[in-house]
């Protein structure tokens, strides 16, 4: 049992979330994807949250601060922020205990939630089918800064976590990844130039509807081009360590901070100093094997 979770009132959840293999996984290709992080009855629970939030945002009525907001508004694609007021079952995601646990393995801590979006996506009206796609690479934070090792292991300050709410096959628009590019300092024109020259390097994320895609934001990445008829709904989690800020108008009302459960103030709250609240693994230590659902997330208006 993890020491952080020993009393009735903290916050359980897994640790180590990872299997040896697939904590490998994650050391050398700077990725890994995790089976069954959602029931599909959860993921159209959650799905369908979005779309309405989706419905509603074409409606041209004064919003809050804290509504969610759609930062891309397009035909065949909604970016949507600012997702933890938007229903009780984003928060429920939000909080849930497996998502938290898979960023906190990476990190090397405690996790503070930072960034909370979804992606509604389909095929680009007229996209050209034929011709090899390039994307638009990037990273969210630099190796030297962002990077350190415990155990012979490698974890990241800043790290994500992708969940799929449809399936997510060859033709869906999967996130793709420069694999390995997690631990080059460096150049990106170069890496993604070695890349584009050799395309066996770039990984494209296909998984199931409740899988869930954990990455670090050293990494190289962008989002797929969807060549088939379906939308993908994607949700992101952004993670960082607990002393990090909220970005992106990831905020909250205070009305809303108030009613947060003091086990999962520390993961949406963080924490105003520098106990990181240090959780490290090594390689061959077993999964913590708990299964956790929504409902072990925090549900606005249940009992705390």
């Amino acid at each position: 049992m993890d020491p952080a979770s020993t009393t009735p009132s903290a916050f359980e959840r897994p640790f180590p979330a990872l299997t040896p293999a697939q904590r490998y996984r994650l050391d050398v290709m700077g990725y890994v994807i995790v089976p069954d992080v959602l029931s599909r009855e959860e993921c159209g629970l959650v799905a369908e949250a979005l779309q309405k939030i989706k419905r509603d945002l074409q409606s041209p009525r004064q919003r809050r601060p804290q509504e969610p907001y759609a930062s891309i508004n397009l035909p065949h694609h909604t970016y949507v922020g600012g997702l933890l007021e938007g229903d009780p079952c984003l928060a429920a995601l939000a909080t849930h205990p497996t998502l938290a646990g898979l960023a906190e393995e990476l990190i090397g801590g405690e996790a503070r939630l930072v960034e909370y979006d979804a992606h509604i996506n389909s095929r680009v009206p007229g996209a050209d089918l034929a011709t090899p796609p390039t994307f638009g690479f990037h990273r969210g934070t630099d190796v030297p800064f962002s990077s350190h090792a415990m155990h012979g292991l490698y974890h990241c300050s800043f790290v994500k976590t992708l969940t799929m709410l449809t399936d997510v096959g060859p033709n869906d628009g999967g996130t793709v990844v420069i694999a390995g590019s997690h631990k080059l300092a460096g150049n990106d024109a170069e890496v993604n130039a070695c890349a584009y020259a050799d395309r066996s390097l770039i990984h494209s994320v296909v998984a199931p509807a409740g899988a869930t895609l954990l990455f670090d934001e050293t990494l190289v990445h962008a989002t797929g081009q969807v060549r088939s008829d379906r939308e993908r709904v994607i949700v992101i989690n952004g993670y960082g360590a607990s002393m990090f800020p909220h970005w992106n108008r990831c905020g909250m009302s205070e009305a809303f901070r108030a009613k947060v459960p003091e086990r999962f103030r520390t993961l949406l709250l963080g924490k105003a100093h520098w106990t990181r609240g240090a959780r490290y693994r090594t390689l061959t230590q077993p999964a913590d094997t708990r299964r956790f659902t929504l409902k072990d997330g925090w549900w606005p208006g249940a009992s705390p």
